[in-house]
């Protein structure tokens, strides 16, 4: 009698044990996504940018999908106006985005502060009509010329102020790292596009400033998963650096 009244007990027991096993895999498969455009130049597309940034949220709780609409040199008033053969409204038109991140010219918010508020705001705007996030892409000033970043964050600052978007001081993080660590190279040789360590540092003020949150590990190669399963490099970057990049982004977006 006891064994008949046992067993019964013994299948709800493992039934229960079946369906916790079975929930606690779903909840920690389960993920949050953030669908990300970028409009600009070569500032997002060397060193594949958004890329890096979906890379970076893999170990998150949000995986960042990003998607690039860009030209080379490319102004927003190019993208505006469908200039050079570019798409990016028809794409806003059609596709849908949580977040959309903007960037003019890098000489524009010191050459053309007006143009880069007035088409930034249509930017913004058109943005919100689609219920997505603007986000503003504050750049760096070029190697040479460190003395003009106040003048770069001005203009950006102002847009966002007026615009109600979010910054993100990439230019501002970049003129820390070079006070924190002067030998830092976030430079090409041409002394204006960034390089595998400026792209890197970069990816990472997105990725905090959108998630919150960095990754706990980090890989020191990255590769861009391409079509039947190879892989394409991006980047190297060497452990000591990436701690000091992690640890500046913390401390920075605190």
């Amino acid at each position: 009698m006891k064994k008949r009244l046992l067993y019964p007990f013994k299948i709800i027991g493992l039934m229960l044990l079946f369906v916790f096993v079975l929930t606690k895999a779903n909840a920690n498969t389960k993920r949050d996504t953030l669908s990300i455009l970028f409009i600009g130049n070569s500032y997002i597309f060397f060193n594949n940018l958004p890329q890096m940034i979906s890379l970076l949220s893999d170990s998150l709780n949000t995986k960042l999908i990003c998607k690039q609409s860009v030209y080379g040199g490319a102004t927003l008033g190019d993208h505006w106006n469908s200039r050079k053969g570019i798409s990016t409204r028809a794409i806003l038109e059609k596709e849908k985005f949580d977040i959309v991140v903007i960037q003019d010219n890098s000489m524009w918010p010191l050459e053309h502060a007006d143009s880069v508020l007035m088409i930034g705001k249509l930017f913004c705007d058109l943005i919100k009509s689609k219920n997505a996030t603007p986000y503003i892409y504050n750049t760096w000033s070029r190697e040479t010329t460190p003395q003009t970043q106040s003048a770069i964050n001005k203009t950006y600052e102002t847009l966002a102020l007026q615009t109600q978007s979010v910054l993100v001081p990439v230019g501002s993080v970049w003129a820390e790292a070079k006070a924190q660590k002067p030998t830092v190279q976030l430079y090409m040789s041409d002394e204006s596009h960034p390089s595998w360590h400026g792209t890197f540092l970069t990816a990472l003020c997105f990725v905090k400033k959108i998630t919150g949150t960095l990754p706990a590990n980090y890989n020191l190669i990255y590769n861009y998963p391409a079509i039947d399963k190879e892989n394409l490099f991006i980047m190297y970057i060497p452990q000591d650096d990436v701690l000091f990049y992690d640890k500046l982004v913390k401390n920075y977006f605190k």
